[in-house]
């Protein structure tokens, strides 16, 4: 169906592919592997029009091809989810559905009713109970991520690239995703899947490609590969994963948090609903829910996000905190790595150097000036010890890739010296060894001293770092566990809501 013949591309400093040669034949799921910054997403983007600009050539059905902009990949059949979402908040599902695209009448006016019932059935096809007529801006990220899905739907697209699909949906949605990919595999279509949860590539790719420091490495089919094979080809070596260890930790309360409530604004919804936990220090604290189970409004609460709709109490070492803001949270030693790192964790037309030190200019400025040589050494101190993969610091955030952009908001929050770290998906888009060195570190953060929240939707991550579980469900917490009495089986069942 498709063939990349010789692709290369360079940004400023960085050879992100040389030569890179594939094939994607129809009716196949090819899954395509590597880690963080190996030049997946940027394959992907070539080949759907996003990057006009590389070397080599493209030919798709037997014909060469070269596209301008994603729109005249979409009108020849190349369709693409990004791993990063690109709809306009202030605009609503039908309107970024059909944006670009828009159906009109005789008159050539907008069919507004013509485009609502596509994407009425659009999200019917993905089970997304929403109103065609939602906000983009009132959704979850995860919400979000199936308009996304939507959108390539919408073209008979015979070649369809998913880039980390599933990175931000409930495995309700997962599943729902599997049922069409199959559904579009039995159709002919050629499906390009990129995802970091082995376990998926598992279930729904027939072939693999292997793409290192911007080569493919190896290609073939999937059956009779493991897991541990897989992450071996992808990182060229065997990596050890990172086991829990049961540990003593000291009796002191560094968090505590009473009775949080927080209504949804405009209605009276209960996000939160009289919420208590308390945090140790150098203890390293799990957080657990399915979508919508209010996980991401607690860490937003407690950074002082929603002061007008929260009401409770924070406190630090015993000290009654006002949080009324997030730089109110900030100077008491609390911070937060955002779920969506691209629309809250960074600004990613500035480098990197200024994102890590955009919290703490008033500690590296002289004489009311920002120095410029602090600047730069704290940047190279977090992007050594992060192992942060960038040419230079000067380097702007957007051209790296989403893994080690994560490590650039984490940068960014070390660099305030908290006391309490919180984590929203901190592995979302990050490969099997990028995983792994986050989890060192967040243990190696808590042996340190620092109290640790983190929040996941993969379980196995919750497992693997946590010292203490919460499991939450529809506002509330519904169990704890310890490290030792964690599984898969009670997280779950404490976090179905009970009126499913």
């Amino acid at each position: 169906m498709l063939v990349a013949e010789k692709i290369g591309k360079r940004f400023t400093g960085v050879i992100a592919l040389n030569e890179v040669s594939m094939e994607l034949p129809g009716g196949k799921v090819t899954a395509i592997i590597g880690e963080n910054g190996a030049g997946k997403s940027t394959l992907m983007k070539i080949l759907s029009g996003v990057y006009p600009e590389y070397e080599g050539r493209i030919l798709f059905k037997g014909q060469e091809v070269r596209f301008g902009n994603p729109k005249e990949a979409q009108e020849r059949g190349i369709a693409i989810i990004h791993q990063e979402l690109n709809l306009i908040p202030d605009l609503n599902i039908t309107e970024n559905i059909f944006l670009g695209r828009e159906l009109t009448n005789s008159w050539n006016m907008l069919n507004k009713k013509a485009m609502r019932e596509k994407t009425q059935d659009l999200l019917n096809k993905l089970k997304l109970t929403v109103s065609p007529d939602t906000l983009i801006r009132d959704l979850k990220v995860g919400q979000q991520q199936v308009v996304e899905i939507a959108k390539a739907l919408l073209t008979d697209s015979e070649v369809i690239i998913m880039d980390e699909p599933t990175s931000a949906i409930s495995d309700h949605e997962v599943e729902i995703l599997f049922g069409i990919i199959e559904a579009l595999r039995d159709e002919g279509k050629a499906i390009v899947y990129i995802s970091h949860k082995l376990d998926e590539l598992f279930r729904i790719a027939d072939r693999y490609v292997v793409l290192r420091d911007g080569q493919v490495t190896e290609s073939g089919s999937m059956e009779g590969i493991n897991q541990d094979a897989i992450i071996k080809k992808m990182v060229g070596r065997e990596i050890k994963m990172l086991n829990k260890e049961h540990r003593n930790l000291k009796a002191d309360e560094l968090l505590n948090i009473s009775n949080f409530c927080m209504q949804s604004k405009g209605s009276k919804k209960t996000l939160l609903d009289k919420v208590s936990l308390n945090l140790k220090a150098g203890e390293i604290l799990g957080i657990f829910g399915l979508m919508g189970a209010g996980r991401t409004e607690l860490l937003e609460s407690i950074l002082g996000l929603h002061p007008s709709t929260c009401s409770g109490s924070v406190s630090i070492e015993g000290q009654l905190l006002k949080l009324k803001s997030p730089q109110d949270a900030i100077q008491a030693g609390i911070v937060l790595v955002p779920e969506d790192r691209k629309k809250d964790g960074l600004v990613l037309g500035l480098d990197v150097k200024t994102n890590i030190s955009l919290s703490v200019l008033n500690e590296i400025r002289q004489a009311g000036l920002l120095n410029k040589k602090r600047e730069l050494e704290l940047a190279e101190k977090y992007t050594a010890s992060l192992r942060i993969k960038t040419p230079s610091p000067h380097q702007q955030v957007k051209n790296l890739s989403g893994g080690n952009q994560q490590k650039v908001v984490l940068a960014r929050c070390l660099a305030t010296k908290p006391k309490v770290l919180m984590l929203d998906e901190p592995t979302r888009g990050i490969d099997a060894n990028a995983k792994n060195e986050i989890y060192k570190l967040i243990t190696e953060l808590s042996e340190a001293g620092l109290g640790i929240i983190v929040v996941s939707s993969e379980l196995p991550e919750i497992l693997a770092v946590s010292d203490r579980v919460l499991v939450m469900s529809e506002g509330k917490i519904t169990a704890e566990f310890s490290s030792a009495e964690a599984n898969e089986d009670n997280i779950l069942k404490a976090a179905i809501p009970k009126t499913i």
